[in-house]
Formats: structure tokens, sequence, C-alpha cells
């Protein structure tokens, strides 16, 4: 029997039977774990602190509760559930083989894509409703709450049913190697490969391009209406109206909304799009026994996607918040100079948070 440990590893591995967060072949385990560790934990502690202090301040800032507010902190939200797998993740890494039992098989990379299905979601919904309020020429609509509350249970019911055969499917499987006594791996099973084809293939249409694609036409729309906005206003200037129309407006708090959000999907695409790439990989390897997809470049993508989560609410807190931030941090803010006060030569007033 050929014992080669890379010919064994792929015949333990047979079809779906990746290791994921397990690395099965480390050359130098602590070293190499110590670093890893360091990474993930920066990863979960800005995070937390960024995602927490971003949904305080929106909270705080926004007397009336507006549906583009409390979205706003459904992506805060889903972005603390996200990384608060990284502490399994991390064990996982130290152990090597799988001591957190079948429940926490069952749900790590379930919630890991549940999130990232419920942010994508998110921020297609936003798009949405700020593209209706323009129409409706309301700059900033009031909370309505039956239709927010369906929207939430939408986009989280949504992301829960098409990630549910992550749960389903992965399971606890016990593998021996020549070098190293029996252990236990965290795996994905389906119970044949057409399923896993079509799942990989839906779940990337439905919760990655869809979503992607209702951004685009969304913000694209936005966008046109801005511009017709600068073109009648040019005319205005030079001609007087001479009858009343139906006339849609963007305000420059909609603009910079607008380019906050259009930040946020860029970076979701960007930092999301390695992982789908990888579970194709993984896929792939199953009818390629060349491809080599290993445990720790898993690892690092998935950390990369963490990452995400981090810098979601940096961006939205220097795109949105930064007033807050500055009275949070220093308890006062620079109150801009009104127009009446050009020239008198007084200072600008500082006002206490």
């Amino acid at each position: 029997m050929d014992i080669n440990p890379h010919t064994h590893f792929l015949h333990l591995r047979n079809f779906t039977y990746f290791s994921f967060f397990s690395e099965l072949h480390h050359s130098d385990h602590v070293a190499t774990t110590i670093v890893e560790t360091l990474a993930i934990t920066a990863v979960f502690l800005v995070s937390v602190a960024a995602n927490a202090g971003a949904a305080a301040l929106v909270t705080w800032e926004r007397r009336l509760l507006a549906n583009k507010t409390i979205l706003t902190l459904n992506l805060f939200v889903a972005d603390l559930l996200f990384v608060s797998m990284i502490p399994l993740i991390v064990a996982v890494r130290w152990t090597v083989s799988w001591m957190l039992g079948f429940t926490a098989c069952h749900t790590v990379l379930y919630v890991i894509c549940m999130s990232g299905c419920v942010t994508i979601t998110t921020l297609a919904s936003i798009s949405v409703e700020r593209l209706q309020a323009i129409l409706r020429l309301q700059t900033v609509p009031t909370l309505n709450p039956r239709m927010v509350t369906a929207t939430l249970c939408f986009i989280w019911a949504f992301s829960a049913l098409t990630s549910i055969p992550l749960s389903l499917f992965f399971t606890v499987m016990e593998v021996d190697f020549p070098e190293q006594e029996r252990v236990y791996i965290c795996t994905l099973k389906w119970p044949d490969t057409t399923g896993e084809i079509v799942w990989n293939v839906a779940f990337t249409a439905l919760c990655f391009l869809l979503p992607g694609l209702i951004i685009v036409v969304s913000y694209s729309k936005i966008l046109q209406i801005a511009k017709s906005c600068r073109r009648r206003l040019r005319r205005r200037v030079s001609q007087p109206p001479v009858g009343e129309s139906l006339e849609y407006h963007v305000s420059r708090q909609d603009m910079k909304l607008f380019r906050t959000l259009l930040v946020l999907m860029l970076s979701f695409l960007i930092m999301w799009s390695p992982i789908f790439i990888i579970t194709f990989l993984i896929l792939a390897r199953n009818f390629l026994g060349d491809l080599c997809v290993s445990s720790t470049m898993f690892f690092w993508v998935v950390t990369f996607t963490l990452a995400n989560s981090a810098l979601n609410p940096i961006l939205y807190s220097v795109c949105q918040l930064k007033d807050g931030w500055r009275r949070l941090c220093c308890g006062s803010v620079v109150a801009p100079l009104r127009k009446g006060a050009r020239g008198s030569g007084r200072a600008h007033e500082i006002q206490p948070s």
C-alpha cells in the first residue's frame, strides 16, 4: 500500500472531504499558528470595536430612526455575528483535530456564509430604499415599522435558508494518518456531487451576483436623476421655468450616502470574491487530483474576508460619522461658520457635545 503522506491525504479527502480549518500537515505548527492567531485576533478586536462604536453613534445621532438607519444597523449586526466565529477558528488552528463537537461544526461556516449574505442583501435593500425615497421626493423618510420589519425578516430568512446546506452537510469525520494519531476534521459531506455543484452555483448567483446587480441598477438610476437635476439647475440659471412639473431631487445627503454605500459595496465585492473562488477550487479538486488547496490557504482567504467586517464600519464612519467620532473622542466639535458671519472676523464657536 502506498503510504506517501500526500497520496494518502488526497485519498482520505476524496470528493468533498476537505479539512477546512484543520491543517493536517503543518511543517512548523507552533510558529505558523502564532502568526495566524495574531492576525485573525487583530481582525476580531478591530471589528468588534468599530462595529459597536459605529452602531452606537448611528443610534445616538438619529432622533427619528429612518429606514436607511435601521438597515445600516443591520449591517453592523451582521458583521458582529460574522466575526463571532473567530474564537472557534483559532481553537481549531491550535488543536488541529476538531475537538469542538458536532454543533460547532454545523455552525461555523453556516454563520459565516449567512452573515455575508445578510450584508450584501442589506446593501442591496438600502440602495432600493434610497431610490424609492428619491422617486417619492422624500429625502429623509420616517420609519415605516411594517416595511422595515418585513425587509429585515426577509433578509435574514433568505440568508438563513440559502445557507442551510452548510449546516446540514457539515459533519465531524474521523481520519487516520500514518504519521500521527487518529484525528477528527469538520468537513462538508454532500450526499452527491451534483447537489454540491448546484448549490455552489445557486448560492453565488442569489447571494452575490443578484444583490450586486440590484445595487448597480439602483445607483445607476440615482446617478441619472442627479445628472438630470444638474442640467435643470443650469437651465434655470439661464432662463426661468415656464411651468411647473414633477421634479425629482437628489440632496447632498443622498449623494453622500450614495458614495458611502458604493465604497462599501466595492469593498465587499473585492474582499468576498476570494472565498467564492476558493470554494469552487475546492469543488474542482474533487475532479482534478493534482489541484492543491491547503487548509492554510483557506484560512488566510477566510481571514481576508473577515477583515471586511472591520473595514465596513471604518469606511462608514469616515464617510458619515466624522463629527460623531470627534465628539466622542474630543468632547467637542467645530461648528460650521454661518453665512452671515463671513468677513466679521469672528472665530468658529466650539460647542460641547
